[in-house]
């Protein structure tokens, strides 16, 4: 993509350039690990509608926070220069100034700690400090990894870091987390499933990298791509699917008690259609669609695996 496609993009208006920075097509996968909580804890008995409903509130402004953060780092470090062959980015593009991205990462910050005190004293009340206090350094823990994924001074996302940490906060965090603020306590079996959100979401961010290997590798941003070259990049993605196929199969077949807990099963042609695109599209261009694909199929998936433990 040469300098003069991105100087002429037309500006969209500040509310669709705004709506555009909160990349839309990510949230599905923000709603996963809570979607998977929430069924968690319904099918041992615990479900709190309140609670689930304000995770959902406080996850989808950590994950706008963190695209937000995303199109302000990767401008600011170079990631997102003329020579990004994946959608054009709001502060980029320049319909969205760098200093008003900030501050709109300064109000999703403090939407995301208001949104997660609320939900802290729904769970908790008074009695339960102790564990207010645990789950709020957790929470600002959140927003940290949400902030300094590209848009801190030394960004870990530009360390190879990001699958880590999507791994910890889409899967174990976020699903762990969501079930014991309902059921405050842990089912150790529940990891599995935290595993297939973990798992799922660095697919999602696996194939987001491999899109924009070239321009990564142009900008100094190490991602796992970057370390391994677009090939192994590929067999990666495949293990990761794999990775949480298995962890779903392992749960039902520990937890069995009725054929409806393998409903997950009608997710796995999307997943294999994802895995088989993602090996053969080389161009960013055509890799593209595929992460949306991945991150709305992650959440069929989860919604499909839930329901069958629920009914």
């Amino acid at each position: 993509m040469n300098t003069s496609q991105h100087t002429s993009t037309p500006n969209p208006g500040l509310v669709k350039a705004w709506i555009s920075a909160f990349r839309p097509r990510t949230l599905p996968l923000a709603l996963s690990c809570i979607s998977m909580g929430g069924f968690m804890a319904a099918a041992h008995g615990y479900f709190n509608a309140t609670v689930v409903g304000l995770c959902v509130l406080t996850t989808l402004f950590l994950q706008i926070l963190s695209n937000l953060a995303n199109d302000y780092g990767d401008s600011k470090h170079g990631a997102d220069s003329v020579h990004r062959e994946g959608p054009l980015r709001a502060v980029q593009a320049g319909h969205i100034q760098a200093d008003q991205m900030k501050k709109g990462m300064l109000v999703f910050s403090l939407l995301s700690l208001v949104s997660g005190l609320l939900l802290l004293w729904v769970a908790f009340g008074a009695e339960g400090m102790l564990l207010f206090l645990l789950f709020l350094v957790l929470g600002l823990a959140s927003i940290w990894a949400a902030i300094n994924y590209t848009a801190g001074d030394n960004p870990y996302g530009y360390a190879g870091l990001g699958d880590i940490f999507v791994f910890i906060f889409f899967g174990l965090v976020g699903v762990l987390g969501t079930y014991f603020l309902q059921a405050q306590a842990l089912e150790p079996s529940v990891i599995l499933p935290a595993l297939v959100c973990g798992f799922f979401s660095v697919g999602v961010l696996n194939v987001n990298n491999i899109r924009d290997i070239n321009s990564d590798i142009l900008a100094g941003k190490r991602s796992i791509p970057v370390r391994i070259g677009p090939k192994a990049a590929r067999v990666y993605h495949v293990l990761v699917l794999l990775g949480g196929v298995l962890s779903a199969f392992t749960y039902v077949l520990l937890n069995y008690q009725s054929p409806w807990q393998f409903l997950f099963i009608l997710a796995l042609p999307l997943l294999l259609s994802n895995g088989v695109n993602v090996w053969r599209k080389q161009s960013s261009r055509e890799l593209d669609p595929y992460l949306k694909q991945m991150a709305i199929t992650t959440l069929l998936f989860v919604l499909l695996f839930g329901i069958g433990q629920v009914v």
